[in-house]
């Protein structure tokens, strides 16, 4: 293949208008076709690029958004995808959560790759997410999630330690997202996470009117 017609992953990120990081997950998720030279160096073919580009729904929308015409099931639990890299701190979630008498179905990711696998794998309704990770962090993750449209009826929250100061450093807390700070009082996520779960079944019973 000749070489005006690979491109890095620098400048499939631009082409594209995402992070470097993101294509790099692409790429491993096989999203996005590419090899590596001999010095370890990933090449992407710019018809890959462009292929993706101009997919109505890519990457993750593709795997996450539901069939327009299928039926939703009303009755199912809403779906809580919890991001935070702390053992101790996913524990107290996971101890918290099932404390609640809210019909929510919980998963857990370690790390903001995780995270991006799983939202390709299985749109949340509901995603609670750390920031300060290793790796793809989780504003890296919701900047991915913000840059699909299809996934927009998702309830996004941060929930860190940051200061102000430092948040607002890294872009500050996006439209429509919510932040919880650390140590996290519990009462407040529950009250929000029961007004998402009230929203979710109202848009899963005007869905199924709408189908039926």
């Amino acid at each position: 293949m000749a070489a005006d017609e690979v491109c890095t992953t620098q400048k499939a990120a631009e082409l594209l208008g995402i992070s470097v990081s993101s294509v790099q997950q692409l790429v491993e998720a096989g999203v996005i076709e590419a090899w590596k030279t001999k010095g370890g160096h990933r090449r992407i073919p710019l018809a890959a690029v462009h292929a993706y580009k101009a997919a109505p729904q890519t990457g993750f929308a593709r795997a996450a958004a539901p069939a327009p015409t299928a039926m939703p099931d009303v009755h199912a639990p809403v779906s809580v995808l919890v991001i935070e890299d702390n053992a101790m701190q996913r524990a107290l979630f996971e101890r918290q959560l099932a404390q609640w008498d809210v019909p929510i179905a919980v998963r857990f990711c370690e790390n903001g790759y995780q995270a991006l696998i799983e939202i390709a794998r299985s749109q949340p309704d509901i995603l609670l997410a750390d920031i300060v990770m290793e790796g793809i962090d989780g504003y890296e993750v919701i900047k991915t999630i913000l840059g699909y449209p299809e996934l927009a009826d998702m309830n996004i929250a941060i929930v860190s330690s940051l200061e102000p100061d430092a948040l607002e450093q890294r872009g500050g807390v996006p439209d429509g997202v919510v932040f919880f700070p650390k140590p996290v009082n519990f009462d407040e996520v529950r009250g929000y996470v029961r007004a998402c779960c009230a929203q979710t079944m109202r848009k899963r019973m005007r869905h199924a009117a709408q189908v039926s």
